[in-house]
């Protein structure tokens, strides 16, 4: 498979149009009738649209019974498609099964850890371990994959839909032969196994295989190596059910890139997608933002994520809404600029395609009052005003398509086994959300103006300046022994509570925490002060915690003590560390939630002794978020105003290849805004001396 970096993004091979980006939706038009459609068609050549996610849904209407097929209309739409232009990224149309399937065979229906079997009605009613939905799925894989093979507007297979997102945890009895097997091939033997889990703690030996179940609703709290073993088994069965589809589509079409949307974003966290990377021809990601005061942090800490899950290549970004949701407790619409805004953030870190969920709005169903490019008001209106006036705006940056995100000097660490581990029960606190943790540490990086890369536990970290790895929780000997050798050769590490606790088994690191990072750190720790919800502790630099304190103990000499506590059952003792080796670089540990505002003084802090600064003029720190992409001979540099107000530059230099342009030696951002300069490779567009 040609890399998607050497190839025109998602066109047909006939298409001798110059590389751009790909622009569009997902698009349903077995929602509307055919006199829809070539309006449809004409609608989307006014917006610049050039790929579309067809059959998605569709699995009911393509195969109406057991044995009835109907792809009459679907053939007549991708000829229109392709009569006009517009490249198909073809879904498998398995998301949801039909209510004759189910119906026929109600076995295929999840069940829930409570003994409830769910119902049809919605979707992603299936389980991931069904041999006889297996079986359906792929059939009808077969048949659109030949019927479709040579289709001229093909440009691309979509597996399924947003795979885990309604039944990524099953629990039937399918689920429980999987995991079963599952088991044996990760452990090998019941010794093994029965080592791992701690069987001896509340008489759990397992003498045989066939007593192995799912953790189903216990009397009390479930084995938590078998939790965290489940949570994996889940996230590979899903993994091996995409494979089984893209093993299909290889065969019959082996020159078709196949992907599927993942969803890198919020509290999704049960599908672990740096595992699922490596399956696919290309990235897409699904990426909806979130109200609150971290809403452009949070989309820009996804993207930088599904850029490092993509392993630096150009990616796809499937689903994000062009306004308002339908989902959220309220559905609030997107300001004057957020659509294009929210859309470049994504193109920064290294989407090559910019997609909306959906082409036109629906009439009916349950997502009939999300937005659409275009919108029950019709075409007369801001938002198609905005969908068509981003598509020229993507036009004007052809030149950037393929480049590649620029590495910062800066990396957070992003650890899925700490997430599902730390968020169990029977913690120290139930109050812990790691995300948020991590959210945080990248919010007070924006505020800094710093670049940063988000990047998981098997990142080579060598190439940073600076490490940021907050409730680092899961840390296997090899992970700690790559972080001791990345502080010996000069890097400068930072860490947090509840981290280095325990091994890839959910074992102690038996010494004192925080484990297996305790030499590393020059401390020790005899046990945890996790805080009731409405306390906090003052530190002595001004600083507030909540959440968590620990009685830090410092063992080496060449540890130093930032902080303490003033307050609280730690008072006196220290409240953030760095030891600095005379051979290596540092390691910092932070003891408490200090939040995003508490954290970035103390970031600062930390990357001064790691020399390592803001790019952006002291006036647009926190106010811009500048990215870079470059290509090689060419950086361009994407300034993006995160504020309701214009922001001035007084000294920049470059070629703006969209927004505004510097004039006078300078540069003015307006509001939720964005500006994309091209200097040359290396280069800053910021003038010496501002």
């Amino acid at each position: 498979m040609t890399p998607a970096s050497e190839r025109r993004w998602l066109r047909p091979p006939s298409d001798d149009r110059p590389a751009s980006f790909a622009y569009g939706a997902d698009y349903n038009p077995e929602q509307w009738p055919r006199e829809v459609w070539k309006e449809d068609v004409r609608l989307m050549r006014e917006a610049g649209v050039t790929v579309v996610s067809v059959a998605i849904f569709s699995w009911a209407r393509l195969q109406p019974a057991e044995d009835r097929w109907d792809f009459a209309w679907l053939d007549e739409v991708l000829d229109l498609l392709h009569d006009s232009g517009i490249a198909v990224d073809l879904a498998t149309a398995t998301a949801s099964p039909p209510p004759w399937l189910t119906t026929l065979h109600p076995e295929i229906l999840p069940v829930t850890r409570t003994g409830e079997t769910l119902s049809q009605g919605a979707r992603q009613h299936w389980r991931p371990t069904s041999p006889v939905f297996r079986a359906y799925a792929l059939r009808l894989v077969e048949a659109m994959a030949t019927r479709y093979a040579d289709h001229p507007a093909l440009v691309a297979w979509h597996i399924s839909n947003e795979l885990g997102c309604h039944n990524i945890y099953d629990y039937s009895d399918d689920a429980a032969q999987a995991f079963r097997d599952w088991l044996r091939t990760r452990y090998g033997t019941l010794d093994e196994l029965n080592r791992a889990w701690a069987t001896s703690f509340w008489s759990q030996y397992y003498g045989q295989w066939e007593q192995i179940q799912p953790p189903r609703l216990a009397a009390s709290h479930a084995n938590p190596t078998q939790q965290l073993d489940f949570k994996r088994f889940s996230s590979d069965a899903l993994k091996d059910y995409l494979r089984a589809e893209r093993d299909v589509l290889r065969r019959i079409t082996p020159d078709v890139p196949v992907t599927t949307n993942f969803m890198v974003m919020g509290e999704t966290k049960g599908m672990n997608y740096p595992d699922w990377a490596d399956e696919i021809d290309f990235v897409s990601n699904d990426h909806y933002a979130h109200p609150g005061p971290q809403r452009l942090d949070e989309l820009s800490f996804s993207a930088a994520l599904t850029h490092s899950i993509a392993h630096g290549r150009p990616w796809f970004l499937m689903e994000h809404s062009t306004s308002a949701v339908n989902w959220q407790t309220v559905n609030v619409a997107k300001t004057e600029g957020e659509l294009a805004r929210d859309s470049l953030v994504h193109v920064a870190h290294g989407a090559d395609a910019v997609c909306f969920f959906q082409w036109r709005q629906s009439a009916a169903g349950a997502e009939k009052y999300h937005s659409a490019m275009v919108p029950h008001a019709g075409p007369d209106s801001e938002v198609f005003r905005a969908v068509t006036a981003l598509g020229r705006t993507l036009r004007e940056l052809t030149p950037v398509t393929g480049s590649v995100r620029e590495p910062a000097r800066a990396a957070l660490v992003y650890d899925w086994d700490s997430w599902w581990a730390v968020e169990r029960d029977s913690q120290p606190t139930s109050l812990l959300r790691y995300r948020q943790e991590a959210l945080d540490w990248y919010s007070a990086f924006l505020a800094l103006g710093v670049r940063v890369d988000v990047v998981t536990t098997a990142a080579d970290l060598t190439g940073y300046d600076f490490v940021a790895a907050p409730v680092l929780h899961v840390v296997p000997k090899d992970l700690a022994d790559r972080l001791d050798a990345y502080v010996r050769g000069g890097g400068h590490l930072a860490t947090t509570y509840y981290s280095g606790v325990v091994d890839e088994n959910d074992h102690v690191h038996l010494g004192g925490y925080p484990g297996a990072l305790r030499d590393l750190l020059g401390i020790r720790i005899e046990e945890f002060g996790p805080l009731l919800e409405d306390a906090d502790v003052r530190l002595d630099n001004g600083l507030t915690g909540t959440l968590w304190t620990d009685r830090i103990e410092v063992t080496d000499p060449e540890v130093t003590v930032l902080a303490r506590y003033e307050t609280g059952d730690q008072a006196g003792r220290p409240a953030l560390t760095r030891r600095v080796p005379a051979d290596g670089g540092s390691a910092s540990y932070l003891s408490t939630r200090l939040g995003s505002q508490g954290l970035t003084g103390v970031l600062e802090t930390l990357l001064s002794g790691a020399g390592v600064a803001s790019e952006l003029p002291a006036g647009a720190r926190g106010r811009v978020e500048a990215t870079v992409r470059t290509d090689g001979t060419h950086a361009y540099w994407f300034l993006v105003n995160r504020t309701d107000e214009p922001v001035e530059f007084d000294a920049v230099d470059g070629e703006a290849l969209t927004g505004p342009a510097p004039a006078g030696g300078g540069l003015v951002l307006p509001p939720r805004e964005v500006a994309v300069l091209r200097v040359e490779a290396g280069a800053t567009p910021f003038l010496p001396g501002v």
